[in-house]
């Protein structure tokens, strides 16, 4: 036992080696693409400080024993904590591209609503895995709701409406998974609708959300206004062709035709450059991973570990759909990153931790069975 202990951290990080080495291959994809190659500033060699950040974090979590984030205390604590943040942005943060969504302290900036996502997958988690015999019953739909509707509506008031919209599908996601009836499922679809029909009506957007559905319904309408963003990545997107114009050539990034491509509209930049075959090739890792978790899903020790490996399958699963569907003119703007890829440190600390938290309760949920049957074999 006491050499099983002394080696688990290498055994730990080997077993689960894709849960880092494609986020790894897909940040560096990503900072080759933010570099301007031109001699400008550039943004590339900051990401690749974070990269190394959210390395090492991602190994601190996947060799601590990350069960005690089971623990009902520390989820609350960790609930409230978030909230708190996010109310006390509206106090002190100062409006970035006319949201309240960071902290600023010079060096680098935080994001609270990144981390929400973590926790309101580890909140919804524990919740139906408490109650995966009696999921049935909707209430249990409703009191998610709650526990998810509070940081949706912060988020919405910054306003980040990309944001909310992530935490909308990772709560609808683990419904899902969560065993609920499809009679529930279609009740959802349509408080959902009203929901909308609300925000939509009921003035819950602010005009330039508006504007930016309204163009993604007719996108000539204001092609050298709202309309321009979602314009400019669908030219840069088709421009790339099959196998793209090279690495540093793409000229409605590079020319800055295309704005916040580094973050916003990085897979336009991407596969500008990289065409169709690079965008197959991007899409397929992002597939890997998912797959690689859904196994580590279906391996799981605990109802609560599956759901919470699930969880973070659901919010990759959803950035990549939005981000890529934005880029591509399929949705409107709302200004979403891309998993492991776009530029910023929040998202990408946020990311390689939820990784290594699966990679820990993995490890850990194996080690109890191998103890189990050690004891049973023994005794």
């Amino acid at each position: 036992m006491s050499e099983f202990l002394r080696f688990y951290p290498l055994r730990s990080l080997r077993a689960t080696w894709p849960l880092i080495a494609i986020p790894i291959l897909i940040s560096l994809i990503g900072i080759v693409t933010i570099h301007p190659f031109n001699g400008t500033e550039s943004l590339a060699p900051r990401q690749l400080v974070w990269l190394f950040v959210a390395i090492a974090l991602y190994i601190t979590c996947a060799i601590t024993d990350m069960r005690f984030i089971r623990r009902t205390p520390v989820l609350i604590s960790g609930y409230f904590g978030i909230l708190s943040l996010l109310v006390l942005l509206f106090l002190v943060a100062d409006p970035n591209s006319g949201a309240k969504s960071w902290f600023d302290f010079g060096l680098f900036a935080f994001q609270p609503s990144d981390f929400a996502k973590i926790i309101l997958i580890a909140i919804l988690a524990k919740y139906f895995s408490r109650r995966h015999i009696e999921i049935q019953h909707f209430r249990h739909i409703m009191v998610s709701a709650i526990y998810a509707g509070i940081p949706i509506l912060l988020v919405l008031f910054e306003p980040d409406l990309g944001t909310a919209v992530i935490l909308c599908m990772v709560w609808f996601g683990m419904i899902l998974v969560s065993g609920v009836s499809k009679k529930h499922i279609a009740l959802v679809f349509g408080l959902g609708l009203a929901c909308a029909l609300l925000l939509w009506f009921g003035g819950g957007l602010e005009p330039h959300q508006r504007e930016r559905i309204i163009t993604f319904i007719n996108p000539a309408a204001d092609i050298r206004g709202t309309g321009y963003n979602a314009f400019q990545a669908t030219v840069a997107t088709g421009s790339g062709e099959m196998f793209g114009k090279g690495i540093g050539h793409g000229t409605q990034s590079k020319l800055l035709f295309l704005p916040e491509y580094e973050t916003d509209f990085i897979f336009a930049a991407f596969a500008e450059e990289w065409g169709f075959v690079g965008v197959v090739i991007l899409l397929s890792l992002y597939g890997i991973l998912l797959f690689q978790l859904l196994s580590i899903a279906r391996r799981s020790a605990t109802n609560f570990d599956t759901l919470f490996t699930l969880g973070v399958a659901i919010l990759i699963i959803s950035h990549v759909t939005i981000h890529a569907g934005i880029n591509v003119g399929l949705l409107p703007v709302t200004g979403t990153t891309i998993p492991f890829m776009s530029s910023g440190g929040s998202h990408l600390v946020m990311e390689f931790i939820a990784l290594g938290i699966v990679a820990s309760l993995s490890q850990q949920g194996r080690s109890v069975s191998r103890e189990a049957s050690l004891q049973e074999y023994e005794g």
